[in-house]
């Protein structure tokens, strides 16, 4: 186990909305953390300790930053692997590990590797391009409905069409990608699980994840999930399954799918803080943001316990609006006991666009529902007018 050396400079790369919760969390414990993001107003900036506005899939610009810190992490898996295998091999500390980001970045490479180990998933075909398509489904035709994904570069509900039937075939991405045959699902449910270089893991608890239905983001998270107590225990042991397959150092959220039969398969994974672990800010002992830190670091894993039940609502832009952005009704939650509101300073809106988030808390779970939908409700990003 690591002995905290509070000069130890660490390397994210991306300045988003993640690595500035990430820097929040680091700030208690006074981190020396620099940023690489290709976006000279990341939300960042002004909060790292220092900042280098690059690339991020460029291989010089990532690999002469990587060069300046001891330890290096990420909060967006589209970044050039090559030039971290390369400081891995000279002895720099990349976490989560090069291997691990190279099969994630490509979900043709993370559904064959779900296969590969015996990690439950839905079926899917590998193609090369739309043409592969229409001829997979006519050797089998019952296979549809299903979904087509990109292989590489789908992010935040973009590189998916839905192909229903036959006539939806034109939809296919003409690129290298995975046909996956829908699944009947009852809920969408994610695992975070930590893991750091000592083997030691931890998982937060299962959380119930409800999509927007045009833009596949999710809208609402709730925590715990409303499932039984044997659904809950095999999508931990899934989860945990998972991250020691891979032997990731870092977080790894495992998005999962609850079948109609009870049955827990694996849709994605992601090797970074995720969406379905921002109410842990406030919900539990130790933030998932605090969690990276412990895991990267060989720190002793902190408690995942959840101090209240939560939801968490996305703040998204509103359609129709693109331009400097102004939050209509933040004083309406601002009045409202249990809920906290966090902005993610990005100065421009668009719609859909991820602007923040809030997490609402509560000990009565209809409650918590009924309180995440008036929060829903109250608040709007719009475009100044």
């Amino acid at each position: 186990m690591s002995t905290f050396n509070p000069n130890t400079r660490i390397g994210i790369l991306g300045g988003g909305q993640l690595g500035l919760m990430l820097l929040q969390a680091g700030i208690d414990w006074n981190l020396i953390v620099h940023i690489l993001d290709p976006d000279a107003d990341a939300p960042c900036r002004h909060l790292a300790t220092a900042f280098t506005q690059g690339s991020l899939t460029d291989y010089d610009t990532v690999y002469q930053f990587g060069q300046q810190v001891d330890v290096l992490t990420i909060e967006i898996e589209r970044v050039n692997v090559d030039a971290l295998e390369a400081l891995e091999r000279e002895g720099k500390r990349v976490f989560p590990q090069p291997s691990v980001i190279r099969i994630i970045q490509d979900k043709r490479a993370q559904k064959q590797f779900y296969r590969d180990h015996d990690l439950p998933t839905a079926d899917f075909i590998l193609t090369e391009n739309r043409a592969d398509v229409p001829q997979v489904l006519a050797s089998q035709p019952g296979f549809l409905p299903a979904f087509h994904k990109l292989g590489r570069d789908g992010y935040d509900g973009r590189g998916v069409q839905r192909i229903a039937t036959a006539n939806d075939v034109d939809k296919a991405f003409d690129a290298p990608g995975v046909l996956e045959k829908a699944v009947d699902f009852e809920k969408e449910l994610a695992v975070i699980v930590a893991r750091n270089e000592q083997g030691e893991t931890a998982t937060f608890p299962t959380v119930e994840m409800v999509f927007h239905p045009e833009q596949n983001l999710v809208e609402y998270l709730f925590a715990p999930a409303a499932v039984s107590e044997t659904v809950d225990r095999l999508a931990q042991e899934v989860a945990r399954k998972t991250a020691e397959a891979f032997g990731i150092v870092g977080l790894l959220a495992v998005e999962l799918f609850l079948t109609k039969t009870g049955d827990i398969l694996v849709n994605e994974v992601a090797p970074r803080p995720h969406n379905s672990g921002h109410q842990t800010i406030r919900a539990n002992i130790t933030s998932q943001f605090e969690q990276h830190w412990r895991a990267i670091l060989n720190l002793p894993l902190g408690d995942t316990t959840a101090l209240s039940p939560a939801a968490m609502i996305n703040l998204l832009g509103e359609p129709g609006h693109s331009g400097p952005a102004r939050y209509e009704g933040l004083e309406t939650l601002l009045a409202m006991p249990g809920v906290f509101p966090f902005l993610y300073g990005k100065k421009i809106t668009r719609p859909f666009r991820k602007m923040g988030h809030i997490t609402v808390i509560s000990s009565d779970l209809e409650q918590l529902r009924q309180k995440a939908e008036t929060v829903k409700e109250s608040i709007k990003v719009k475009n100044e007018e």
